[in-house]
């Protein structure tokens, strides 16, 4: 048996087949982790939403910004963007038990001592803290009336955690931190706005880090993979496995044996032209 973790797909249907081909992925024996960004911008958002959901168990999901964008748009909620690609997925016939299912994912996994998080994870929390604070923003995607989550759930304030936070703001830099953020201060203030907030590493905004080298972050005690960050690219580190290669823009569709690390990567036919990172 086999785990593989792969980058983010966002659609990228025909890459991810040729990729499970190329390892020789079966079912039967083996697992993948994803690090969610499953659909938008891409062509094939419902075939891989699809395929996903019906690996049942042998699929480890996190959630991702653009899956739930997909959830706040079949409720009416959130902006819509012209590089959308989620028409498909809102007109099929099994709309709501998909999105009934994006639902039910987490945004973060522990195992072992890996740890699955979409974008990242602020210097103030530790593994623990962070699986239960993604217990939370569950609890609310799942409960009956998760309409006013949805409702609630977007925007980039308040920045910062505090352990006083209650409510749509505690719940919101939850989502933000594990779902959007790439830097942050040392103190483990976002940043999403300022310029070069989306792009390289080296090229930051003022005053900010990529979040994994904020000093003293407490989950560094386990190997965190995580996606989001294409300009990031793919990253191996002692205590990071970075997964997003762009494949979205032409890059690479990455995964990771994780029992042994060895790294595996296909090119990716272009698929959007970028007009800024995402």
């Amino acid at each position: 048996m086999a785990t593989y973790a792969i980058g983010d797909i966002q659609g990228c249907y025909a890459e991810l087949t040729r990729l499970l081909d190329y390892l020789g992925f079966s079912p039967l024996r083996d697992r993948l982790w994803l690090v969610g960004d499953l659909v938008n911008r891409g062509p094939d958002s419902l075939a891989v939403l699809r395929f996903v959901k019906g690996l049942g168990e042998r699929a480890t999901t996190v959630l991702g910004n653009h899956d739930l964008h997909l959830v706040m748009q079949s409720e009416g909620h959130g902006k819509t963007s012209r590089e959308d690609t989620l028409a498909e997925v809102l007109a099929a016939p099994d709309r709501a038990e998909l999105i009934a299912w994006l639902r039910s994912l987490p945004l973060f996994h522990v195992e072992a001592e890996y740890a699955m998080v979409h974008a990242g994870l602020l210097p103030q929390w530790d593994v623990a803290q962070s699986a239960a604070l993604s217990d939370e923003a569950h609890a609310a995607l799942t409960a009956p009336d998760y309409r006013d989550f949805l409702a609630h759930m977007w925007g980039s304030e308040p920045n910062a955690w505090r352990d006083d936070l209650a409510g749509w703001d505690r719940l919101r830099v939850v989502v933000n931190a594990m779902t959007r953020m790439r830097f942050c201060t040392p103190e483990g203030v976002m940043e999403f706005r300022a310029p070069g907030a989306k792009g390289p590493p080296d090229r930051g905004p003022a005053g900010c880090l990529p979040w994994y080298e904020a000093p003293g972050r407490r989950s560094a005690d386990h190997q965190v993979l995580c996606g989001h960050w294409s300009a990031l690219g793919f990253r191996r580190e002692k205590n990071l496995l970075a997964l997003d290669s762009g494949c979205l823009w032409g890059g690479c569709l990455t995964a990771v044996r994780l029992e042994d690390r060895r790294v595996f990567q296909l090119p990716c036919a272009r698929q959007v032209e970028p007009e800024g990172w995402e």
